[in-house]
C-alpha cells in the first residue's frame, strides 16, 4: 500500500506553546523533517485559538467575540481581522522558512462539526442548533479550505500537501451531548448521513489527502472512512474498540497514533503492541502509522522523541 507520507515518520498535531511563530516553525522543520506541519500558537490569544483560526477560513460568514465566545457577526470586524492577521503572518513565515521544502507538509483546519458546536448564532445558542445555519457554515468552510490549500500549494510549490481536519466535538455531536446555551439540556443529535455529507464536502474541496483528528472517545471510524479520508489521528489511550480500528486500517487507510511516554522506545513499544493486537504484519507498520502526540501543545523535546519513535518503527 502507498500512503501520502514517508514511512517511519512523525508529526505534530498542530498546537505548540509560545508566541513566536518563526521559532515554532524552525523547531518543527528541525525536529520533524519527514512530516513537518504549520504550527498553531493559541497562547497568542483570541484569533490564534482553534475556533478563531477556523473563523479565518470561513467565506462570507464573519465571526466575532462576544462574552468570551465566538459568534456569527453581521459584518467583518476587529476580532476577525486579528484572526486573519495571525493566519497571514503564519503563512508568510511558513513560506519564508519552508518555501523550498519538497516532502509532505501538513496544515490543519477545524472541522465543520466542531465549529458548528463552538460558534454561536447572533441570537444565542450554537450554530449546531439550526440545521440551515449549519449547512451554510459547512459550505463556507469547504470553500475556505479550497482557497487555503490553493494558497499553501502556491507558497510551497515543491511540497505535497496533507490536510488535517480537527473534529474533537464530532462524537458529542453525533451522540447528542453538545450542551445548550443554558447548560441544562443538550442539542439534538445529528444524523450520521448529515454528518458524513458535511465532512465529505470539506474533504472533496481540499483536493489533497485528508486526515481527521479526534482526541475523544468513540470516534466514528466508519463514518470517516466513508467520507473519503486518507487516515485518522487518535489518542491511543482513548481507543476502546480495537475491532473498529482494525476494520478502518484494513481498508488501507492510515493511523496517526497519538502516544506519550517517558522515552521514544516506550512510545514505539506502545504502537507495536497495538499493531500486534490488531493482527497486522509488522512489515506494514512503519508505512501505515505516523507517530504523533496525543493532542496539541507538544514541546521541542517531545517532538524529538516522537521523531525517534517513528524511526524505531521503520527499523523493524
Amino acid at each position: 500500500m502507498s500512503f501520502p507520507w514517508p514511512a517511519g515518520s512523525a508529526t505534530g498535531i498542530g498546537s505548540m506553546p509560545g508566541t513566536d511563530i518563526a521559532e515554532a516553525q524552525r523547531i518543527v522543520l528541525g525536529e520533524l523533517p519527514d512530516l513537518p506541519h504549520l504550527p498553531e500558537l493559541p497562547e497568542r490569544g483570541p484569533g490564534a485559538d482553534m475556533i478563531g483560526r477556523g473563523g479565518a477560513f470561513l467565506v462570507e460568514l464573519p465571526i466575532e467575540l462576544y462574552a468570551a465566545r465566538w459568534r456569527v457577526a453581521a459584518r467583518p470586524g476587529h476580532d476577525l481581522r486579528v484572526a486573519l492577521d495571525y493566519l497571514d503572518r503564519d503563512l508568510d513565515t511558513m513560506t519564508e522558512l519552508a518555501g523550498e521544502y519538497s516532502g509532505t507538509f501538513k496544515v490543519q483546519v477545524p472541522g465543520p462539526w466542531t465549529l458548528a458546536a463552538s460558534i454561536n448564532l447572533p441570537i444565542g445558542g450554537a450554530v449546531l442548533r439550526d440545521p440551515g445555519a449549519t449547512r451554510d457554515l459547512a459550505a463556507s468552510l469547504a470553500e475556505g479550505v479550497r482557497l487555503h490549500i490553493a494558497s499553501v500549494r502556491a507558497r510551497l510549490p515543491h511540497a505535497s500537501i496533507l490536510l488535517q481536519v480537527d473534529e474533537p466535538s464530532l462524537p458529542a455531536v453525533l451522540a447528542g451531548r453538545v450542551p445548550t446555551e443554558s447548560g441544562f439540556r443538550t442539542l439534538r443529535s445529528v444524523d450520521v448521513n448529515v454528518a458524513r455529507s458535511a465532512l465529505t464536502s470539506v474533504v472533496e474541496a481540499a483536493g489533497v489527502p485528508v486526515v481527521v483528528h479526534c482526541c475523544a472517545p468513540s470516534v466514528p471510524l466508519s463514518l470517516l472512512s466513508s467520507a473519503g479520508v486518507a487516515g485518522v489521528a487518535l489518542d491511543l489511550s482513548l481507543v476502546g474498540d480495537l475491532d473498529a480500528v482494525g476494520e478502518f486500517l484494513d481498508l488501507g487507510l492510515g493511523l496517526f497514533a497519538g502516544v506519550s511516554g517517558p522515552s521514544s522506545a516506550a512510545m514505539a513499544s506502545t504502537v507495536r503492541d497495538l499493531w500486534r493486537k490488531l493482527g497486522f504484519p509488522a512489515t506494514s507498520l512503519a508505512s501505515q502509522v505516523v507517530i504523533t502526540p496525543p493532542c496539541g501543545m507538544a514541546r521541542p523535546a517531545q517532538l524529538k522523541a516522537l521523531r525517534d519513535a517513528g524511526r524505531r518503527l521503520s527499523e523493524e
